[in-house]
């Protein structure tokens, strides 16, 4: 009689190791997957919209601490304050969501283009560094100031790549924490 954890005898053992084996068949997908440029563009758009929908709702709701004037619905000049409760939240959360949205879509392209770069640049360059992040935040920058002309695409590319490798050097720096280091 076999007991789990204690290995066991006969036919019992074949079916363990094919389970196992068949994890590690998983695991090797898993990590192809999110290893692969679509995938990390896809994640880094989603990734994107969502903390760029946060960012966008808390930034519309700061703008209504003070009373708001002119253009509103309901007269020329009237301020929100003289409306009805109801419609200044109907009118509040409309902004907002309308504000959220606008941010998410924002963050999400930033996101993707930046990743989908970075992805392209590492698969070209056959490297993981410091490098990568540079390349990729002035591409990126750049790419988004391509309208603007020549010195806005410039301006970008420079304030992208620092960014990106301000970001980059402090996320590669050595851990100084005793409490994630498993042997003490």
């Amino acid at each position: 009689m076999a007991f789990p954890g204690m290995g066991g005898m006969g036919a019992g053992q074949g079916g363990a190791d094919a389970q196992r084996m068949q994890e590690q068949q998983m695991v090797k997908y898993m990590q192809a997957a999110m290893e692969s440029c679509p995938s990390k563009l896809v994640l880094a758009g989603g990734m994107g919209f969502g903390l760029g929908g946060l960012f966008g709702v808390f930034m519309a709701s700061m703008r209504y601490d003070t009373p708001l004037s002119a253009g509103m619905p309901g007269g020329v000049g009237s301020q929100i304050t003289d409306m009805p409760v109801r419609e200044q939240l109907r009118i509040g959360f409309k902004d907002m969501g309308r504000s959220a949205y606008s941010t998410a879509k924002n963050f999400g392209y930033i996101g993707a283009v930046f990743a989908g770069s970075e992805c392209a640049i590492e698969g070209l360059r056959a490297k993981n560094d410091l490098a990568n992040g540079v390349a990729a935040g002035c591409f990126t920058g750049g790419f988004l100031a391509r309208n603007a002309g020549p010195q806005a695409m410039a301006f970008g590319c420079a304030g992208f790549a620092a960014f990106s490798a301000a970001i980059d050097a402090y996320m590669r720096m050595p851990s100084d924490d005793r409490a994630s280091d498993p042997i003490i």
